[in-house]
């Protein structure tokens, strides 16, 4: 069992030992690894490295205390927004991940559902090709899942997500491209189905969010999946995949911004005055944030 040495290591004698524990890691460089990491060339990485430790130290909550983090911060969740078909109305947070950005579009989703609705414990209705995350978010939020089976494409079938729907159902979930199958949901199909029952529709682009757009421009037939499709009130992009950034970068966009209100937490029933976060996380680090906006620009 490690406990706490008595007295210091040189850092040379550490760093070796930090090299030697990695080689037994898979080869990612080499491209022995399909998840975890994204590494597209030395080059990129390197300007991904120097961004983020031009700010190792700073903290992201501290947003009246380094302004420069979030100038970068709502820099990318702009460029962000405009890759993938926001308005005018539209709006964002960065995040760690896409666990943290369907975490947080699937709290948003349950309390605009306990206000507009009245819906004390919501439902969501999505294809059993959706991300774990989803029943994890769910299981954190006293919300319930119902999965529907696929079609022979693998693809969403829109019958048996609108035959699962039921009085209690706040969100219809759909993924760009799911994690499993790597193919896109019928989103056009979906968000019509959700606007005419009244229900907030979910992509999940963790995966395609920053490379669908551009495989589009190269002539891959890419379907409409963003902000830009009638019904879809959020979307989930992670930077840190097909965007290259470092670890942790997502994004979790809205439609409309107006309903961050229902993804905010405010406290101020203690001595230290009101606090507020958008986030999951109370300190964040900026690093993440440099280093996507980086890569992005």
């Amino acid at each position: 069992m490690a406990t706490l040495p008595q007295t210091g290591t040189d850092w040379s004698e550490l760093k070796g030992r930090l090299r030697q524990l990695k080689q037994g890691d898979y080869a990612w460089k080499d491209g022995r690894l399909p998840v975890y990491v994204y590494h597209y060339t030395e080059e990129l990485m390197r300007v991904s490295q120097e961004a983020y430790m031009e700010f190792f130290t700073e903290n992201a909550l501290g947003r009246k205390a380094f302004p420069s983090v979030a100038t970068l911060e709502t820099e990318v969740i702009e460029m962000g927004i405009g890759l993938l078909g926001g308005g005018s109305r539209a709006g964002g947070t960065f995040t760690s991940g896409g666990t943290e950005s369907i975490f947080l579009a699937i709290k948003t989703a349950r309390d605009w559902a306990r206000k507009e609705k009245g819906i004390d414990r919501p439902k969501i209705v999505m294809p059993v090709s959706g991300h774990a995350t989803a029943d994890k978010a769910a299981d954190y939020l006293g919300m319930d899942v119902v999965r529907t089976p696929l079609r022979s494409d693998f693809r969403a079938d829109v019958g048996l997500l609108e035959a699962a729907i039921d009085e209690r159902t706040c969100m219809v979930y759909a993924s760009a491209p799911g994690y499993p199958h790597g193919v896109f949901d019928p989103i056009e199909e979906i968000g019509a189905l959700a606007k005419k029952r009244g229900l907030w529709l979910h992509v999940d682009a963790c995966v395609g969010g920053f490379l669908a757009p551009f495989a589009r421009e190269l002539g891959y037939p890419i379907p409409p999946f963003d902000l830009s499709v009638p019904g879809v009130c959020s979307l989930s992009a992670d930077i840190h995949k097909y965007g290259f950034a470092a670890k942790g970068a997502s994004l979790v966009l809205f439609a409309d911004r107006d309903y961050q209100k229902y993804q905010r937490f405010e406290f101020s029933n203690w001595p230290r005055g009101t606090y507020v976060t958008d986030t999951f996380q109370g300190s964040r680090a900026a690093g993440p944030i440099a280093s996507a906006w980086a890569v992005m620009n």
